[in-house]
């Protein structure tokens, strides 16, 4: 496998302020990007070559240049503060600033955020271990055939056991979570209507594949796929 190159980008410092209003689609990010949480304290960076192993290759639709690696705290089960790694196309770092910035300070609770490269790539082995990641340059999970939106870096799955994803012959991912497909009642970490984490993805202007005809309530991308 071609080892991905590493782009010359000196790490950005987000202060630690709460963004007033989402980010304005149209317009590409700013070059530094406020936080959007006390607490937040989030770093974004080019991401490292090691970041990248066995979720990037020759033929991926995103050049690592275009790549970029946030740092953030994020709220986890047991209550406390945690380190997460997030990597998502530049044009999604204010979009997802904005988000896990409003899913803070609304003590929203992820399980774990780990890059993809932590799993060989394996969306399976991910979805098992509750992890919350974005880009992987993968084929979507059940449809070997067609590209994931997660190889552009503009989607994410967010606490995939308690928001489990049903493909078109009814199988559920992960298997552990078809005891979550029951959505009328409040569960830690599970993502419903009208709650924090689908409130800031639509002022994002990011979809949810929890609406879908065949369910994918751990998905959220810019173009709905």
């Amino acid at each position: 496998m071609q080892k991905a190159p590493r782009p010359a980008l000196a790490a950005l410092v987000v202060t630690a302020v709460l963004l007033a209003t989402p980010p304005a689609q149209a317009q590409p990010p700013p070059t530094a990007h406020p936080a959007t949480a006390p607490g937040l304290n989030a770093v974004v960076s080019a991401v490292p070559g090691a970041k990248l192993a066995h979720t990037y290759r020759r033929g991926c639709p995103v050049p690592p240049k275009d790549l970029r690696l946030i740092r953030m705290n994020h709220w986890g089960f047991d209550g406390k503060v945690h380190r997460g790694e997030l990597i998502v196309s530049r044009r999604a770092v204010s979009p997802m600033l904005y988000v896990f910035g409003r899913a803070f300070a609304a003590k929203f609770p992820v399980r774990r955020m780990k890059v993809m490269a932590a799993y060989r790539g394996s969306d399976t082995a991910a979805m098992k271990q509750d992890n919350t990641s974005a880009f992987n340059c993968r084929a979507v999970t059940g449809s070997p055939g067609k590209r994931s939106q997660h190889s552009y870096g503009d989607a994410i799955d967010i606490n995939t056991l308690e928001n489990p994803y049903v493909d078109t012959a009814g199988r559920v991912y992960p298997p552990a979570g078809r005891r979550y497909l029951r959505r009328d009642r409040p569960v830690k970490g599970m993502i419903r209507r009208g709650d924090v984490i689908t409130t800031a993805m639509r002022k994002v202007g990011w979809q949810w594949g929890g609406r879908w005809a065949h369910p994918d309530y751990q998905h959220f991308s810019a173009n709905g796929r």
